[in-house]
């Protein structure tokens, strides 16, 4: 049966809230829980193994229909502090942005282990960029898109989204509310994953602030709901 995007809004909003609850009375297990559910309602279904299409597999199957390139707004302006390129972006460029972000911070920040994201990977991905694509300028971003081979896209953010869900469900209780050494946070910017552009290595100190289980929440989760949102409101992808 078709879902409507409130539905699907709606069925995220009330384990937010209680995710949140969490992490102000630092639960560690009910965090890493809800973390979880979270994580599922915004990553393809394959990931977690639901048998319920997630906004994620909606948004793939609008790409994979021929609409990649179609323009959307980046996320609500204030929202990133003006740290950005340009306020409109193809629609892949906002699976690319979340899944090279998720793969940054869950493997760097959470595991201090190698990202997923390699040579191999961006020759099937075909993307002429390894960081996050903050900082592209109009004319490149729509170069982006149109470079952008969704299939191996949509690879990589399964292959991103099924080892994140493993590092959460290893990482320690006590390792949650700690922060990471800025050495890891360094790392992000000596392999590649942001860019000296002012627009693009502010994440550094965003990431450096945060504790683990802050990073739960962005970006490994209510990230992608500043940026499949778009998507679903501005496309006709899905019936309001």
């Amino acid at each position: 049966m078709t879902q409507t995007v409130s539905a699907l809004y709606g069925a995220y909003r009330p384990i937010n809230e209680a995710f949140h609850r969490a992490l102000e009375t630092k639960d560690p297990k009910q965090t890493k829980s809800l973390a979880l559910q979270l994580h599922a309602l915004v990553h393809p279904a394959c990931v977690s193994g639901s048998s319920e299409k997630t906004m994620a597999d909606y948004v793939s199957d609008y790409m994979f229909a021929g609409h990649q390139g179609d323009l959307v707004p980046r996320q609500p302006w204030e929202t990133d502090l003006h740290y950005a390129g340009t306020d409109q972006v193809p629609l892949v460029w906002q699976l690319w942005h979340t899944a090279r972000i998720e793969d940054l911070v869950s493997n760097i920040l959470l595991a201090n282990q190698s990202q997923i994201f390699d040579d191999r990977w961006q020759t099937e991905i075909g993307s002429p960029i390894r960081d996050t694509g903050n900082a592209l300028e109009p004319e490149e971003i729509i170069q982006f898109g149109n470079a952008i081979r969704p299939e191996a896209l949509h690879a990589y953010m399964v292959a991103v989204g099924r080892n994140t869900r493993e590092i959460l469900s290893n990482l320690k209780d006590e390792e949650l509310f700690q922060m990471v050494p800025e050495e890891w946070v360094m790392r992000i910017y000596e392999e590649g994953g942001v860019t000296a552009d002012l627009r693009s290595v502010w994440l550094l100190v965003f990431w450096g602030r945060l504790t683990r289980a802050g990073m739960l929440e962005t970006p490994l989760t209510n990230h992608f709901m500043m940026h499949l949102p778009p998507c679903l409101d501005h496309l006709p992808i899905l019936p309001a």
